[in-house]
């Protein structure tokens, strides 16, 4: 999946010399987080974010008249002096596991979509992220998620399946992730029932070890050093 069936195409922008309070109001008024800045051929040359605003505000232990007089002199300034200039971006044909790793890796909230001349094209976001995420997986529909631990040999998944058919129950998504175990591999199906009680018993009966999801994600992150 490419970022362009993702991303926010409908953008607000601002030029560079629109005040920080007028910003700070379009982002109040329409509710967003990332307010991507564009001269005047729409070319991206900035971004600003509801923390670059936070980090511009004056600090509220000041006292009441010396805030507001700070906060009324901030207001004044132009996006230009906050934004984050020759942000972060990807292109239109970064996939969503492209861009999951540069936001993993980079520590972003959102990614301005560029063409190679640096013309904005759209914006993704967590949230875009997000939801393609429920898409994918299936998980917009009722259902169980199972964890299954097995052998990390050929033909495990295959069985799972197989009992997952054989039981006439549909299968929405299925995951695989390696365990901190060199020879175990944790498998994840969503099925489209919460009727799961012979699915499980037969997967037992099989040899595999069933773990709440949640439990097995506690045990297997890394533990912090005391």
């Amino acid at each position: 999946m490419f970022v362009t069936e993702r991303m926010a195409t409908d953008l607000i922008t601002i030029g560079p010399d629109l005040t920080i309070g007028e910003a700070k109001k379009i982002m109040s008024d329409n509710s967003i987080r990332h307010l991507p800045v564009v001269d005047e051929g729409e070319k991206l040359v900035g971004i600003v974010t509801d923390r670059d605003m936070r980090d511009a505000m004056p600090s509220t232990l000041k006292k009441k008249e010396d805030y507001e007089q700070t906060l009324s002199t901030i207001m004044n300034f132009q996006v230009k002096d906050i934004m984050t200039r020759d942000p972060l971006t990807i292109y239109p044909y970064f996939t969503i596991q492209d861009t999951l790793l540069v936001i993993q890796k980079k520590k972003v909230g959102a990614l301005p979509v560029v063409d190679e001349e640096g013309y904005l094209k759209g914006i993704l976001s967590t949230r875009d992220l997000l939801t393609a995420f429920v898409n994918v997986m299936g998980i917009d529909e009722p259902g169980s998620l199972l964890c299954i631990l097995c052998e990390d040999k050929v033909g495990q998944l295959k069985k799972i399946v197989d009992i997952i058919a054989d039981e006439n129950i549909c299968l929405g998504s299925i995951l695989t992730a390696k365990s901190w175990s060199e020879e175990k591999r944790a498998i994840f199906p969503y099925l489209y029932t919460n009727n799961v009680i012979n699915v499980k018993k037969r997967l037992l009966e099989t040899g595999f070890e069933l773990i709440d999801p949640m439990t097995w994600y506690l045990e297997q992150s890394p533990q912090k050093a005391d």
